[in-house]
């Protein structure tokens, strides 16, 4: 089958042709899928989106009139599908659900400890030949309260670690998992019981219209003063504007993100020869006590690996019209 696939980064294309084994026929694109790009899948009857894809109703439109019949998404996420019109356009849409839970989590704790025991600056003086330890130091995980806000697989395993380091755990999440209560002694609380209590809190909850600036000026509020927030989830979970007003008055003394609410068209490009157009990453930019990682989370080996396979399983099924388990149905 052929299948064009959009945002094909250089770190996962030879994963998706080892994975194929020259079963379909691939397009292998850079670009990211546009409404003036969507063109460029003439001819095919599947394509493969990143999370930076835009699959919104017009691309979707154009997609359908191309002949477009399929989309493997190589992301768990899909809010950045029109999910109901693709189905009104009879496109089937399979995701890859769990590609590596642990290097999202195991990420999420790299951005803590980085920001706790600042290694940033630390590694900047020491490659300055400065070896002073003013203005370096961090605090001790080991009884610190962390609140968990999602406690899926990843929040899961994050919670996993964060136990190994001696914390108390609050989470909330729309189910509670016994496991984590009965092994780790979570105490699962809602999100304002956490704002109020946590040293430390950390995003895992999927972005829907109930979770859109989860963290926003009233949330920031509750918090206590110098808490740290970590998002590696999705950039919309944060209002990131009401988080500069946080940092600016130090009631945020930290602020962890590997995902950005704008970060589409800025995030897996090279940038490093343009004018940065976005006024707000820019002012972030401008704290020493935040923390920005471009969307690396998930990338790991073990990640890229099982991302390849489930997406060209996914196309295997597409082209078999079997289920693969994958699937994306619109309620």
């Amino acid at each position: 089958m052929k299948t064009t696939i959009f945002s094909a980064h250089k770190f996962e294309e030879p994963h998706l042709v080892s994975a194929n084994k020259g079963k379909h026929e691939l397009n292998l694109l850079e670009v990211r899928l546009t409404e003036s790009t969507a063109s460029l899948a003439q001819g095919s009857e599947a394509i493969s989106l990143f999370t930076s894809d835009d699959a919104s109703t017009g691309v979707l439109e154009k997609l359908s009139a191309l002949g477009v019949k399929y989309i493997a998404l190589r992301t768990a996420g899909y809010n950045n599908v029109a999910t109901e019109r693709a189905a009104a356009l009879g496109i089937k849409i399979a995701r890859v659900p769990a590609y590596s839970p642990y290097a999202i989590a195991e990420h999420t704790m790299a951005l803590i400890l980085a920001l706790n025991r600042k290694l940033i600056k630390a590694h900047n003086r020491v490659r300055d030949m400065n070896f002073s330890l003013n203005g370096l130091t961090g605090f001790d995980l080991n009884g610190k309260t962390v609140g968990v806000i999602g406690t899926g697989k990843i929040g899961a395993i994050l919670i996993k670690i964060l136990h190994g380091f001696g914390c108390k755990i609050l989470a909330q999440d729309v189910t509670e998992d016994k496991n984590l209560i009965n092994s780790y002694g979570v105490s699962y609380t809602n999100c304002e019981t956490i704002c109020k209590q946590a040293d430390i809190i950390s995003l895992h909850v999927p972005l829907v219209t109930s979770t859109k600036h989860l963290i926003d000026k009233a949330h920031i509020a509750l918090m206590k003063p110098g808490v740290m927030l970590i998002n590696t989830s999705r950039g919309g979970l944060v209002d990131t504007k009401a988080v500069i007003e946080g940092l600016k008055t130090k009631k945020i003394g930290y602020f962890g993100i590997d995902v950005y609410e704008e970060e589409e068209g800025l995030f897996f490009e090279d940038h490093s020869e343009d004018i940065l157009q976005d006024d707000i990453i820019a002012r972030l930019m401008t704290f020493n006590n935040v923390l920005i990682t471009s969307h690396q989370a998930f990338l790991t080996e073990t990640a890229l690996t099982n991302i390849a396979e489930t997406t060209i399983y996914n196309l295997d099924c597409f082209e078999k019209e079997v289920l693969s388990g994958n699937e994306i149905s619109v309620k």
